[in-house]
C-alpha cells in the first residue's frame, strides 16, 4: 500500500506530496494529521527553511474523501473531528514561521482549495482549476476557506465563489490574487522551486521573523506594527546571520547562514 503522504528534504527545502492520485488526492483525517505532524517537526528542524506542498498525479487535491464522510455518529463526534483533526493543518500553519509554498499541479477543490489558500505563496499550473465547492454538498467551508479567501480577494468576490461553488481557471485565480503565478504546466516545478530556493538562500532567522511580522502587521494597526518591527529589527541586528551577511557583502563572497 502506498503512503498517502510522501515527504522529503533537499537543499533546505521540505516537500510534502499528497499521494492518492487515484482519488484525485482526496484527503482523509489521517492524512491531515500526518501533514500537521510533519509541519510541526519541520518547524523545529534547522535543515528545513522553506516548505513546498503539492499533489501527485493530475490533481492537487479534490478536498475531503466523500466516501469517508459522515462516519462520526453524533454532533459531538463530528465537531471533535473537525476541530482536532480536519483543522489540524491550518492550526499548525498558524505556528509555522517558515514560508509554505503551494505548488498547484491540478484542480484544487473544496478543502483542497482551502489548503492552497492557507499557504503563504501559491504557484499554479495553467491546468489547475479552483472551486470552493462546499455549498454544492450542503456544507460550509470548514477548513478556513471563508477566513483565508476574504483576506486575499475581498468580501464580494469571496461570496460569489463561496455561494456558487463555481470553478475558475488558473489565469482567473491569478487575476483575482488567489495565486501569485499561473505558469505553463511544464514550468511549474521550475517556478515554484525557484522561489523556494531564493528564499532558502536568505538568512533563515530573518525570513522567519519577516513572515511573523508580516502576518502580525496585517492584523494590527500601524503603531502596533511599527513597534513589532522595531523589536524584530533589533533582534536581527544582533544575529550571527546579519553579521555574516554584512561581512559577505564587504568581502564579495557568498554568505553561509547558520540560522543563529
Amino acid at each position: 500500500m502506498e503512503d498517502s503522504i510522501i515527504y522529503s528534504v533537499k537543499d533546505y527545502i521540505g516537500t510534502i506530496v499528497l499521494n492518492r492520485p487515484r482519488y484525485r488526492n482526496a484527503f482523509t483525517l489521517e492524512m491531515l494529521e500526518e501533514c500537521a505532524r510533519i509541519l510541526g517537526d519541520w518547524q523545529r528542524d534547522p535543515a528545513v527553511r522553506v516548505i513546498v506542498l503539492t499533489g501527485a498525479g493530475e490533481s492537487f487535491c479534490s478536498g475531503g474523501d466523500v466516501k469517508k464522510m459522515g462516519q462520526a455518529t453524533s454532533i459531538i463526534e463530528k465537531k471533535s473531528d473537525l476541530w482536532h483533526r480536519m483543522q489540524s493543518v491550518p492550526k499548525m500553519l498558524a505556528t509555522v514561521d517558515k514560508p509554505v509554498i503551494a505548488m498547484i499541479n491540478g484542480d484544487a477543490v473544496g478543502g483542497g482549495m482551502d489548503l492552497v489558500l492557507m499557504c503563504d505563496i501559491r504557484v499554479a499550473s495553467e491546468r489547475a482549476r479552483f472551486s470552493e465547492a462546499y455549498v454544492r454538498l450542503g456544507l460550509v467551508p470548514g477548513d478556513g476557506g471563508a477566513f483565508f479567501l476574504t483576506r486575499l480577494v475581498g468580501l464580494g468576490r469571496s461570496l460569489e465563489l463561496l455561494l456558487t461553488g463555481d470553478f475558475i481557471d488558473a489565469q482567473e485565480a491569478a487575476r483575482l490574487g488567489i495565486v501569485n503565478h499561473a505558469v505553463p504546466h511544464d514550468e511549474l516545478e521550475k517556478k515554484a522551486y525557484g522561489i523556494a530556493s531564493r528564499i532558502a538562500s536568505n538568512p533563515p532567522l530573518s525570513v522567519q521573523a519577516t513572515k511573523r511580522l508580516t502576518y502580525q502587521s496585517f492584523q494590527n494597526e500601524m503603531i502596533a506594527s511599527l513597534e513589532l518591527a522595531s523589536s524584530q529589527a533589533v533582534i536581527m541586528m544582533n544575529s550571527e546571520d546579519h553579521k555574516e551577511a554584512v561581512n559577505a557583502f564587504r568581502e564579495k563572497r557568498k554568505a553561509l547562514y547558520k540560522g543563529r
